[in-house]
């Protein structure tokens, strides 16, 4: 019987699926070598050529389609056994992975966790943060178990979940004009320096959105990567800015800034993304069941 691992499977299925050992090897978090070598490993195993080059890119060889077919089963049935022997387990041991943004990761996740670690000391959960299309890349290709992501969201074979509304606010650097809890609408940030996040992920859209049904023209002065950068140099003077409130719910989290809501209201729906082939273990019924009820309190 030939001998190769599911590691080797599953590298196999990203390189297909990404068009080349490189772009694999980035989704992988390794060396463009480390997959090659995989892969040779994997053709020797099975005694055939399952990859060709193409142009700048490699494809399966017909023995490599049919490895492909297959390869999708074959980790649904090892995660279905590995399911069924932990539910003989008293404990909750496994490591579960979840991907999200970088605002819920700072904001929301951290009690979630908490309390998770409280009650199931032995079960892991690693924390991937990237934009959204990164995230449901990284949920279609089965590198993270679940996604928490702003929707909407569009992707092959999603099964989507909505767990909360976060409002969106605007700020200010505490004491400006003595704005604080004042209303602000579209027409006040055309008189002022704009932050606000980079543009292409899901918040910018949301936000540039609000700007555009308003007919009010901006130009942003600066696009930082991540809320807590637009927070620090809003909080030194250096403009005003539109974030989620989750950012800001904490009193040390809005220390010298001022917090306004808008008119009309703006909000973003998060939630949950999976593969409907997934099979939920009870650790992931866990994280899931936590991430709702935290949804559930925020939203209230």
């Amino acid at each position: 019987m030939a001998s190769f691992s599911l590691e080797q499977l599953t590298t196999f299925r990203l390189v297909m699926g990404r068009g080349s050992f490189t772009a694999a090897a980035e989704a992988l978090g390794i060396s463009q070598p480390a997959v090659s070598l995989q892969m040779r490993q994997l053709e020797a195993a099975l005694k055939t050529r399952l990859i060709e080059r193409y142009g700048r890119g490699v494809r399966p060889t017909p023995a490599g389609l049919s490895l492909l077919a297959h390869c999708g089963e074959i980790e649904k049935a090892v995660t279905a056994a590995v399911h069924s022997v932990a539910l003989h387990q008293q404990t909750i041991s496994e490591t579960v992975t979840l991907g999200t943004g970088a605002t819920a990761c700072i904001h929301l996740l951290p009690g979630v966790l908490q309390a998770l670690r409280h009650d199931h000391p032995q079960l892991s959960v690693g924390v991937q943060t990237g934009n959204t299309q990164d995230i449901v890349r990284a949920v279609e290709e089965n590198r993270v178990d679940i996604g928490l992501v702003t929707l909407p969201v569009s992707g092959r074979n999603l099964e989507i979940t909505p767990i909360m509304n976060d409002e969106f606010v605007a700020i200010t650097a505490a004491g400006a004009a003595d704005m604080d809890e004042t209303v602000m609408t579209a027409a006040d940030f055309t008189t002022q320096d704009l932050i606000v996040f980079i543009a292409g992920s899901g918040t910018r859209a949301l936000i540039d959105g609000w700007f555009q049904r308003a007919g009010a023209v901006v130009s942003p002065v600066m696009e930082p990567g991540s809320i807590e950068a637009i927070k620090r140099m809003v909080r030194a003077g250096l403009g005003y800015s539109i974030v989620p409130r989750m950012a800001v719910q904490e009193p040390g989290d809005r220390q010298g800034l001022a917090v306004h809501p808008l008119a009309p209201g703006l909000h973003r729906q998060l939630g949950l993304v999976m593969r409907p082939d997934k099979i939920v273990t009870r650790g992931m019924r866990e994280l899931i069941g936590r991430l709702q009820m935290q949804g559930e309190s925020e939203s209230t």
